[in-house]
């Protein structure tokens, strides 16, 4: 059962805008030594849909060798196709990753929970391993198309043991208090650390987050103040949701980037996958000025 802080892992970029396996790896150990218990790679905040299927199997594929454990990685393996999908799957478990974080089929909207049940049906059917552990990530925002509460008992009282988990990136604390009460056996992660504290007391399990690229070594205080029974998490919890309060006012890959590019100076920071932009200069100054 995965438990604790988890990063969304920014994926570093070469200028020719390929994963930079040096730089990608030293920050997975970065972000080891700084707390996090786990490592959500390739999801929204690593550009996941951004880069191919080939890319993303390699460049995890080189992590493991490259000497950072599998079993702290939870791999993003969403996609609307559905072969992609269980190409991505079975890729993640091949290297010995504990889970999988998958995204709904995003790209038609509107469609139905019985038409979610099916994909999600046919994945775990054509993975066909026992290993499979299912995380199924809920980000409106960015997805337009999530998982009802409905939809997740319905798996999992179809598949127990495959369906273990969810990643909420909603925004809505009451949701997460819902899925964590209705739900007491699915290991629920907020999608940010501002609703860290609360989680874990609602019976949750941590939080994966973009911001944690940053905000590791605080957010594993709240974490390990929490099981302590220390009533000083909730004075660090306030600290750490003030923090990531104030890096919301930016768009949150290229502020994270250009956080990075400052703390190592290192350029390969400074590249983003098209569409998206790096922060223009006044910008970045102001938010690596304040973190």
């Amino acid at each position: 059962m995965l438990q604790g802080v988890f990063a969304a892992v920014l994926t570093p970029m070469r200028a020719d805008l390929s994963v930079d396996r040096a730089a990608y790896a030293a920050h997975c150990r970065r972000l080891l030594d700084e707390g996090a218990h786990g490592l959500g790679i390739f999801g929204t905040t690593g550009e996941a849909n951004s880069l191919s299927v080939a890319e993303r199997i390699a460049a995890w594929e080189d992590l493991v060798a490259d000497g950072i454990p599998a079993d702290v990685l939870l791999p993003g393996t969403g996609a609307c196709a559905l072969p992609d999908a269980v190409t991505l799957a079975k890729s993640a478990l091949d290297v010995g990753a504990p889970g999988v974080l998958a995204l709904p089929p995003f790209y038609y909207k509107g469609v139905s929970d019985d038409g979610l049940f099916r994909f999600f049906a046919e994945l775990i059917e054509r993975v066909g391993d026992d290993r499979l552990r299912l995380f199924l990530y809920h980000i409106p925002p960015m997805a337009q198309v999530g998982f009802t509460p409905e939809l997740i008992g319905r798996l999992l009282e179809a598949y127990p043991g495959v369906v273990v988990g969810t990643k909420d990136s909603a925004g809505d604390p009451a949701r997460i208090e819902r899925l964590c009460r209705e739900f007491p056996d699915l290991t629920v992660f907020a999608g940010s650390e501002r609703f860290l504290l609360d989680t874990l007391h609602w019976g949750g399990d941590g939080c994966i987050s973009a911001t944690c690229n940053v905000t590791a070594p605080q957010s594993r205080r709240v974490f390990d103040l929490w099981r302590a029974g220390d009533p000083e998490a909730a004075a660090q919890q306030t600290a750490l949701t003030e923090a990531r309060t104030f890096l919301e006012g930016f768009p949150p890959i290229p502020a994270l980037k250009a956080i990075m590019r400052a703390r190592t100076g290192d350029d390969v920071w400074t590249n983003l996958r098209p569409p998206l932009d790096a922060l223009d200069d006044e910008r970045a100054r102001a938010v690596v000025a304040r973190l």
